[in-house]
């Protein structure tokens, strides 16, 4: 039996979900495949899979398995890479895993300029809902969290901006009037639903004086766990929410959306790139990540210039006007 064809059979079943999709993948007969992984349990004395006539699941065997696989077919594939001589070559698969927003709003934007720099490389972009990503089944993991985040994961920080507080101008005519956090009590608030976090206040930092902080609770007129969503809502006049400045500059700057309570900020959040390992990590992974942290950092810069008072589009007239708490 071929050790390392019926792990990669292996690994292909699990990954495509079934016998006859990894078959497709690997050009392989249905048959063949079955047989090798029939092989393969036989050899271990452990049932790997669950197979029914539906889908295909592993054993807790087969999970402990599968880690391992990965660990020893990632080392053999170096392995071949160094013995041909082509560790320096930007060429390859890159299994990019991140959630829906950071998909759009992040990888999307560069795909176009990675590939006119690296067009050997081929970028495959998991997007998932999942709370907790799967970090060393990718060769790279886009996440995001608050400055204090301490994963044990090799994670290497990206970009750290503002969460600014906005809404639309058709929202903010004849709204109540905005001159300092305790009026957003009363106003219509779009909140992000997080694990285990409350909706019903907003912890308000003023970024020019150290340690001024202020708590509003507020009752919101809609909690969603999708940012997309949230901004969707504030673009169309729902209410006033919270976003990074990198993911709104465009619509301050035309004016779709307009900042309120400046300079007053809900946090910062950071984006982290993270890496199953230190050990192994390929050219193609070193090139997209020194990629995007030049860009990312690159639209932080512009993002801040854009939301500068002077470069924003002026308010359009409201009943009453709102003024910014210096």
């Amino acid at each position: 039996m071929d050790r390392l064809l019926s792990m990669r059979v292996f690994q292909q079943v699990v990954d495509h979900g079934g016998f006859a999709a990894a078959a497709r993948a690997l050009e392989m007969s249905a048959p063949a495949v079955t047989r090798l992984v029939g092989d393969l349990e036989q050899h271990l004395g452990a049932r790997l899979l669950q197979r029914t006539t539906r889908r295909v699941s592993l054993t807790d065997a087969g999970q402990a398995y599968l880690a391992r696989v990965r660990e020893i077919l990632g080392a053999v594939d170096e392995a071949e890479v160094c013995a041909r001589g082509q560790t320096d070559e930007v060429a390859g698969t890159l299994r990019i895993h991140t959630w829906p927003v950071m998909a759009v709003h992040v990888l999307a934007p560069l795909v176009a300029e990675f590939r006119r720099r690296h067009p050997k490389v081929v970028l495959d972009i998991t997007v998932d809902n999942s709370e907790t990503l799967a970090v060393e089944d990718y060769d790279l993991t886009l996440l995001s969290a608050d400055t204090h985040y301490d994963a044990n994961v090799v994670a290497r920080p990206v970009m750290t901006a503002e969460i600014l507080l906005c809404a639309a101008p058709s929202y903010l005519r004849g709204a109540p009037e905005l001159r300092e956090p305790a009026d957003l009590r009363r106003h219509a608030r779009l909140r992000m639903r997080y694990p285990g976090g409350s909706a019903q206040h907003w912890i308000l930092t003023h970024p020019r004086t150290p340690g001024r902080q202020t708590t509003v609770e507020v009752e919101p007129a809609l909690v969603a766990n999708d940012v997309d969503t949230l901004l969707r809502a504030a673009l169309d006049g729902a209410g006033i929410s919270a976003h990074p400045i990198t993911l709104i500059a465009d619509s301050l700057r035309s004016g779709a959306l307009q900042r309120v309570l400046a300079p007053w900020i809900t946090g910062h959040v950071t984006l982290y790139a993270a890496l199953p390992s230190r050990k192994y990590v390929p050219a193609r992974t070193h090139a997209f990540l020194d990629f995007l942290i030049e860009q990312t950092r690159l639209r932080a810069e512009e993002a801040e210039r854009a939301c500068a008072p002077s470069n924003l589009a002026p308010a359009e007239p409201r009943g009453r006007r709102s003024r910014a708490q210096a």
